[in-house]
């Protein structure tokens, strides 16, 4: 079985695959390891391929390397299906690349626009041609709320989770809807401008955070919250034809 690891900013996440079927998968702790252990006495695991986005202790590099596998350390520099259009590719969050890895690999030889939601939202580009093009980052759902409240005096520090309507009927519900429903239209405006700019775009979205976009819109996109799983492991089985 392959092993994936994705650290995140504030979590870990764990996913099993036999092939390309996931199997089992788990999130923990950024800082918590122990199901390693667990899962190295319970699952024959031959590889392991580790995607950060912080910087990886000592430690934990040595709970990893002690299920005593292989271990590939995921970077800009590591072998995908793609090439890199990027101009500084060093800076590049692996996350962003490995999610473009598993969009492309769904549909490949098409213009693609990949969505995550998540502690930041990224939209990036991948050409028909397989050329990663670059993209946006700008703050989460939670990010904005936070900075909502840091920022100012009087605004609260709400919950992401509660009534979203069109229109805020008081302060809690004002906020929401404003950073929700801003995310939303956000989104949609990219996907708009793409498609016009590019005609057909194959449309991704993946991350931790649910969000309602447009019905008209959320037709035409392709869910898929273990996108950035599904592109390690491609690129973890690509490594045997290197």
């Amino acid at each position: 079985m392959n092993l994936v690891i994705d650290i995140g900013n504030n979590s870990a996440k764990y996913f099993l695959f036999s092939g390309e079927q996931l199997v089992l998968h788990t999130r923990r702790p950024n800082s918590s390891f122990e199901i390693l252990e667990e899962w190295g006495k319970e699952y024959c695991i031959e590889r392991v391929i580790v995607s950060s986005v912080i910087n990886i202790e000592e430690s934990a590099r040595s709970c990893i390397q002690a299920l005593g596998c292989p271990v590939v350390w995921f970077s800009s520099r590591t072998a995908t299906p793609l090439s890199i259009g990027y101009r500084t590719p060093e800076t590049l969050g692996s996350d962003r690349l490995a999610a473009a890895a598993g969009a492309w690999n769904e549909a490949p030889g098409r213009n693609l626009l990949v969505i995550d939601c998540g502690s930041a939202i990224t939209i990036d580009f991948v050409d028909k041609n397989g050329c990663y093009r670059g993209g946006n980052i700008a703050p989460g759902i939670k990010m904005r709320l936070k900075a909502l409240h840091d920022y100012t005096s009087r605004l609260p520090l709400i919950e992401k989770e509660g009534e979203v309507p069109a229109i805020g009927h008081d302060t809690e519900t004002a906020i929401r809807s404003g950073v929700i429903r801003g995310i939303c239209h956000e989104i949609e405006g990219y996907i708009t401008e793409f498609k016009e700019k590019y005609g057909d775009v194959f449309v991704f979205l993946t991350g931790g955070d649910e969000i309602s976009l447009n019905n008209s819109i959320k037709s035409r996109i392709f869910a898929d919250k273990f996108l950035v799983a599904k592109g390690l492991n491609r690129i973890l089985l690509e490594q045997d034809n290197e």
